[in-house]
């Protein structure tokens, strides 16, 4: 699994330490950007960037992206405008369970404003996003479908 990583402004503290969590665990992590802070940047190139990265990947290598900004709904929206795309904000474990069973999700937005003071929140959330796989029964299947659709 490789995973791409990006943030604006308001996630690039929160990226950086996401990123040393990932290495330092083995995942093959390349980020996106931003590469510095700037307060300017705005984040729909980021989740640009990921999203075709995420894309442009054999999908038999399950490459995944997560995106963080202030409140994770930005990145989410402009992720998700890309066909084969499954952004989902996540705040909690059991939500991060839930989109990978169900949706199959392959783009984790993560909001920094409520994530970014306690570690161990993001930390689990990230596992269990990364550790639950996509539990393919025939109506999740279809569903996808569906929205790929769109």
């Amino acid at each position: 699994m490789k995973i791409y990583l990006g943030a604006d402004h308001n996630g690039f503290a929160m990226k950086e330490h996401v990123f040393a969590y990932l290495a330092k665990r083995g995942y093959t992590v390349e980020d996106v950007g931003d590469r510095e802070l700037d307060p300017g940047d705005d984040f729909p190139e980021f989740a640009q960037m990921a999203a075709l990265q995420v894309l442009g990947d054999d999908p038999k290598d399950d490459p995944r992206a997560i995106l963080i900004c202030g409140g994770g709904q930005g990145m989410c929206m402009a992720a998700n405008r890309f066909r084969g795309i499954r952004a989902s904000v996540i705040w909690d474990e059991y939500e991060a369970k839930m989109t990978r069973n169900d949706n199959d999700s392959n783009v984790l937005c993560l909001p920094s404003r409520i994530l970014e003071d306690d570690d161990t929140d993001w930390q689990n959330i990230i596992d269990t996003w990364l550790k639950t796989p996509f539990a393919a029964a025939p109506r999740y299947k279809r569903r996808n479908a569906q929205i790929d659709e769109l």
